[in-house]
């Protein structure tokens, strides 16, 4: 006779939280950009108001992007979005690890897929890009045209990839961000799909550990020593890549719910966090964030 089965334990509550109480508790904020600062149509202005507060009170602010552009682009778009300059200390980004290993490879002939505002991660990667034919390696930033094309436009092409053995870098990890609204196709979404079919994917950009490697890296450089893994607080929007990647390399997260996951959430109807819908999304990922906020404010 078998026995019965033990019930699950429900999950720890998570506490919802204001920036405001947690930020004493760390050195080193990690915090993600699209979904946080701004989605894609609008910057947040509480948001970038609440990290100037953390840079006052002494805090370090690295913006952590899987945007597959190099820091001084991303800079600029925030610009665009009126997120200002005195709301971090520095950004590293997917296209900044793209790059360095693009030059640690040393590989000559590149094909870039992807749109033409990404090519800037290439100025200092010492390649040559050429078509897919003739390519040594294949680097995917997004889709061609991510209004209209979804990864599933891509079959033949990941294909055709897969018979050369060509290896896919992924500079973007996301599989989609929110775009005003709507969500849109990422790179990851590709770099998933060749996977499936038996292609060779390098990742770069959360939740892998180069770019935290990086970002924990540019912490020490700015101030003057490195930094215990319990004084960082990672702040992201998406279980996969922000909870995912500070939890990997294990430090704290503050999970922003009214971003990639509002829908799923019911924030977009009420504002307010459903302790229950927020505790079934959370069970169905990578571990527990310290804590949740609708949005980041201070």
């Amino acid at each position: 006779m078998s026995s019965p089965s033990t019930p699950p334990r429900p999950a720890a509550p998570i506490p919802v939280l204001p920036f405001a109480e947690l930020a004493p508790r760390y050195d080193v904020i990690l915090c993600d950009v699209w979904g946080v600062l701004h989605n894609g149509a609008v910057g947040f202005a509480a948001a970038a108001a609440a990290l100037e507060r953390a840079r006052g009170n002494g805090l370090t602010v690295i913006l952590v992007s899987n945007a597959p552009r190099p820091s001084g682009d991303v800079a600029t778009i925030l610009d665009r979005f009126d997120i200002p300059r005195s709301a971090y200390d520095a950004i590293v980004t997917s296209g900044n690890v793209t790059t360095g290993l693009l030059r640690e490879r040393g590989v000559g002939r590149i094909w870039h897929l992807g749109p033409e505002r990404d090519l800037g991660i290439y100025k200092e990667a010492g390649v040559e890009l050429t078509g897919m034919e003739a390519s040594e390696l294949v680097v995917c930033t997004g889709l061609f045209d991510d209004t209209t094309e979804t990864p599933e436009t891509y079959r033949d092409t990941l294909a055709a990839m897969k018979a050369r053995g060509l290896t896919m870098i992924c500079a973007n990890p996301d599989i989609v961000v929110e775009r005003g609204g709507e969500l849109v196709w990422c790179a990851g979404a590709l770099a998933e799909a060749y996977e499936a079919i038996g292609g060779t994917a390098v990742w770069c950009g959360k939740p892998h550990r180069p770019i935290y490697e990086a970002a924990f890296a540019k912490a020490a450089e700015l101030r003057g020593a490195p930094v215990e893994p319990a004084r960082f607080l990672a702040i992201g929007d998406a279980l996969r890549t922000d909870l995912a990647g500070a939890l990997g390399v294990g430090i704290d997260c503050l999970f922003i719910a009214g971003g990639i996951h509002a829908g799923e959430l019911g924030l977009e109807r009420s504002g307010t966090i459903d302790p229950q819908a927020l505790a079934r999304l959370i069970a169905d990922g990578p571990g527990l964030p310290v804590a949740a906020a609708p949005q980041l404010v201070w």
